[in-house]
């Protein structure tokens, strides 16, 4: 990246925009023209960090301020409490203030390159926050599995009724009938939903594991959690969770069987990685591509494809998420729950670890991460 190049390319697009002196106590008005302006962070780096305009500083509400002027006007860009804007001191500066975000949204345009240069360097280190999205993962996985739950129990409730229907014939007079059970329709939509759930609780933990071992400090920088986010799912548990401890290895076997019998096949549009939807000819028939005793390698078994047991299935679902919070990963349920970003500095520098000790411990961190999180986003300096 040739930076002076961009520099000048950039500092043409914003001319005649310049620098003004410092005005720190500029009370103006929001602009119409403020409004069209590209997003805050690429406005600073574009004015501060690659041209060298001054930023006053923090204010009560306010994170940035930059004095700018075009032709003989002083504006002001300001990131506030409710937005970026362009500020003026009357209604004559709005032709003024039109003109200055036309110009800003055309340097940010030439300094494209300088900001993916900004982003991919700081995508090696670890001053970055990871968007902790746990929370809607889970409710959709809860979503599914609690319609599970309800469709097996209307099942039950039902499983001695019949509904019969009349076949009203050509001449009036009803001479047959069909019988349809409810619970048999039920069943399907349960398995349905349970199908849905399981796919939804693999997304969840692709998730939730990275976001545990980044406070176990397992994951230390953004080049980590590109690595672990492109790796599979069983990498993400390994790293996440102790496979040494017997009984998590046993979670971890049969989830991985689970897995591969069942979200594999439905991410696969109902084939499969095995040719479990083919079938070939032979001299009785039709014969599965995938018979028997290959059905069948793995010691956990739910079945194939679509042909699994619900109950079973989403018993090691529930039975396994009380275990991973059972133990000493307590601390990062309270940290995750509460949604707070995960923060790269905190796992390299050994804060999540410190707070990983007990739940008491982690209690203060995150009030304290909670309170910090606050802070920025209400701009209390």
């Amino acid at each position: 990246m040739n930076l002076a190049e961009i520099e000048n390319r950039a500092r043409k697009a914003i001319t005649p925009l310049a620098p003004a002196d410092a005005e720190a106590s500029f009370f103006g008005s929001r602009s119409d023209a403020g409004r069209s302006l590209p997003p805050y962070y690429l406005v600073y780096f574009l004015l501060v960090k690659l041209l060298g305009f001054k930023d006053l500083g923090h204010f009560e509400k306010i994170a940035f301020s930059i004095p700018v002027k075009i032709e003989d006007t002083v504006l002001m860009v300001e990131h506030r409490k409710f937005g970026l804007g362009i500020f003026i001191k009357d209604d004559a500066d709005e032709t003024a203030a039109e003109e200055v975000a036309k110009r800003i949204r055309a340097g940010v345009k030439a300094a494209e390159p300088y900001f993916e240069a900004l982003a991919d360097a700081a995508a090696k280190g670890s001053a970055l926050n990871v968007e902790n999205n746990a929370r809607a993962l889970l409710e959709r996985f809860a979503y599914f599995a609690d319609r599970y739950k309800q469709k097996s129990v209307e099942a039950d409730a039902r499983k001695d009724e019949q509904i019969k229907t009349e076949l009203e014939a050509s001449d009036g007079v009803s001479r047959a009938f069909t019988v349809t059970f409810p619970s048999h329709i039920l069943r399907r939509e349960a398995r349905w939903y349970a199908t849905a759930a399981i796919e939804a609780f693999y997304s969840w933990t692709e998730h939730l594991f990275i976001l545990v071992a980044i406070l176990r400090g397992k994951i230390k920088t953004g080049e980590d959690v590109a690595n672990t986010a492109g790796s599979e799912w069983r990498e993400k548990f390994k790293l996440a969770l102790d496979i040494d401890d017997p009984a998590t290895k046993q979670f971890y076997d049969r989830l991985t069987a689970l897995r591969n019998q069942v979200r594999n096949f439905v991410a696969h549009g109902a084939f499969g990685k095995n040719g479990q939807a083919m079938q070939f000819h032979s001299d009785v028939g039709a014969v599965p591509l995938l018979m028997p005793h290959r059905q069948n390698k793995n010691h956990f078994q739910f079945g194939n494809g679509v042909d699994f047991v619900p109950p079973e299935a989403m018993l090691l679902i529930f039975d396994f998420v009380s275990h991973m919070w059972a133990g000493n990963l307590s601390p990062a349920k309270i940290y995750i729950d509460a949604g707070l970003p995960l923060i790269l500095s905190y796992a390299f520098e050994g804060r999540y670890a410190e707070a990983m000790a007990s739940d008491e411990e982690m209690e203060i961190f995150t009030d304290y991460v909670g309170r910090m999180v606050d802070d920025a986003a209400n701009m209390d300096w």
